[in-house]
């Protein structure tokens, strides 16, 4: 219990609040239903008004969530903040697309309920319209306000109409529409599957979130829901005056009830997180019109492209990402990718895989397609917005670090690995660190080209100063040809490797992370470990659970993975 509470205790207390204000809004709504200002309302819907009005108000609650996790800048400024305070405190923010996932889940699951309850209701105003029974109260209730009197309960003004026409000519009903088809277009195509596959399907739906604020802003104006006022409940008692409703208005201690709907709630909601995102992308936009000069490009092995650029008053920190736009391929199309060079260096670069059409596009407009030398003036113009801070930025807060990196996954501690050697050519004392044990996973072995400069540099500069047990290289090939084993198998004997040209020799297969992580917590008693990898998913899983089953009251293994 105390490895799962030092890994995600914070994440835990965090979700079980939200929930918990959740199950709070949902029975407070429910009951504020039952009163009697709405008794009418339920003799008419039954308890179908409650199961609408509470999801609503929960749609209100995490609908003012939403846009916080991707404000980019304030996460940023919060993270610098809160890690003067707490470290444990600051990583809750590096989740913060996991708890946008989440909170976009919940959203998706009270609209559902809001729906059903709403089908119900409409259903139930026209069976009272259509009756026609002025024996029953609810057909009764359905015909006031029938002239110029606007104090009426039921929507359905004539039983001439059908609950389809009403949802499409009132305000309620056709936002309704709108928002739901735009949320459904929304998490449809955030989907793991077609956000890897067609990131632009996935980029342009996900901006249908304007129409689905506007929509629900609008949403409430109508006041399709409506109760007693309060006014009119101290002269007309529902509990007393529903027996006999055939004499309302001869009565005086019965007069005829009066009507009216809520005013809209939600923009109450939204108007902040809205702000807010308005001034993010406002912020966004000016940084985005600062001049970037391409310095160099680089086409490296596995369609790997780097880029090296400049821009005047840029400042980074190991392990951040910016964000990319190439007018010439796309106007509107920004992509993340994460700093590859140190902040020591004059210059920043990114590496970037050729996989889909942007990717192709940004190759062809820097000529990465061509073997002969650019002019760079024929540079394409690129817009940079950034950096922003991830869990990468914490690698020096750490004794102990473990660099775990999976293929192209391998960009964010290039950044680290390059300042790690920087500090040491400047002789900087002050690095707390004092072991990093790197691991990098490929599937090929032309991966391995354009890191293994570096990582060469990087151990022989160690070597030099007799710091060769300060980074231990862990490098791992995880599928290989016969022809390559062969050759692999006939230079194992050589000083350096034949893949990488290193001292240390490249695995074959997959670590046995169990016994890497007992070796690294017997070697290192009484430490914390901080656990960073940038990967798949399913690694990512697995890591997290040898954190949580290798921490131990002599070791504890504290768990960091990058999120975009």
């Amino acid at each position: 219990m105390s490895n799962y509470a030092a890994n995600e205790g914070v994440s835990v207390i965090v979700i079980l609040i939200w929930l918990g204000l959740n199950v709070f809004l949902f029975v407070y709504f429910y009951l504020a239903f039952l009163t009697d200002r709405y008794y009418y309302t339920r003799v008419l819907l039954g308890d179908a008004l409650s199961w609408a009005r509470a999801p609503a108000a929960c749609l209100n609650f995490n609908c003012m969530l939403i846009l916080l996790p991707v404000c980019r800048n304030l996460l940023s400024f919060l993270r610098g903040s809160i890690q003067i305070c707490s470290r444990t405190a600051a990583r809750q923010l590096d989740r913060n697309i996991t708890f946008h996932k989440l909170v976009a889940y919940m959203i998706a699951f009270h609209t559902a309920v809001h729906i059903i309850a709403h089908l119900f209701n409409f259903e139930r105003f026209m069976d009272a319209q259509l009756s026609g029974n002025s024996s029953q109260l609810p057909y009764v209730l359905s015909q006031i306000g029938s002239g110029d009197n606007l104090s009426y309960l039921n929507p359905i003004r004539s039983n001439g109409t059908n609950p389809t026409y009403v949802v499409f000519t009132t305000i309620a009903g056709l936002t309704g529409v709108v928002i739901t088809l735009a949320l459904i277009l929304i998490i449809t195509s955030s989907m793991e599957v077609i956000r890897r596959s067609y990131f632009e399907v996935f980029w342009f739906t996900h901006h249908l979130f304007v129409v689905f604020f506007i929509g629900l802003v609008i949403h409430g104006v109508g006041r399709i829901v409506r109760g007693q006022t309060q006014a009119d409940l101290s002269k007309h008692d529902p509990i007393k005056c529903a027996a006999h409703f055939e004499e309302w208005g001869q009565d005086p201690s019965c007069p005829e009830p009066v009507f009216a709907g809520n005013p809209p709630q939600t923009w109450k909601y939204v108007v902040g997180p809205m702000f807010l995102y308005l001034c993010e992308r406002i912020v966004r936009f000016c940084r985005s019109q600062r001049k970037v000069v391409i310095t160099k490009v680089v086409m490296h092995p596995s369609k790997t492209l780097e880029l090296q650029m400049r821009q005047k008053g840029f400042k980074m920190e190991v392990g951040q990402y910016v964000f990319l736009q190439c007018p010439s391929v796309s106007q509107l199309e920004w992509h993340p990718f994460t700093l590859t060079s140190a902040p020591e260096e004059d210059h920043f670069s990114a590496h970037v895989r050729i996989v889909g059409d942007w990717t192709e596009g940004l190759l062809k407009a820097c000529g990465g397609d061509k073997n002969e030398f650019q002019e760079a003036w024929k540079m394409p113009k690129i817009s940079v917005d950034g950096p922003f801070g991830t869990a990468s930025e914490d690698v020096f807060r750490y004794e102990v670090v473990m660099l775990v990196g999976a293929g192209i996954g391998v960009t964010p501690f290039a950044s680290i690995l390059k300042s790690v050697w920087y500090k040491h050519v400047q002789n900087n004392t002050n690095v707390f660190t004092k072991k990093i044990y790197f691991y990098w996973l490929c599937p090929e072995t032309q991966a391995f080209e354009w890191f293994a400069d570096l990582l060469q540099s990087l151990e022989g500069q160690m070597v030099e100063k007799g710091m060769g047990d300060f980074l231990s290289l862990n490098i791992y090939l995880t599928r290989w040809k016969e022809s390559e084993a062969a050759y692999f198998w006939g230079q194992h004997e050589a000083e350096n490797d034949p893949i990488t040209g290193l001292k240390q020799k490249t695995k074959y297969g997959k670590p046995i992370w169990d016994d890497e992580f007992r070796a690294i917590g017997a070697n290192h008693p009484e430490s914390k470990v901080g656990v960073f990898l940038c990967g798949p998913q399913a690694l990512g899983k697995t890591l997290e659970t040898q954190c949580k089953s290798n921490s131990e009251s002599s070791v504890t293994f504290i768990f960091n993975k990058e999120n975009f």
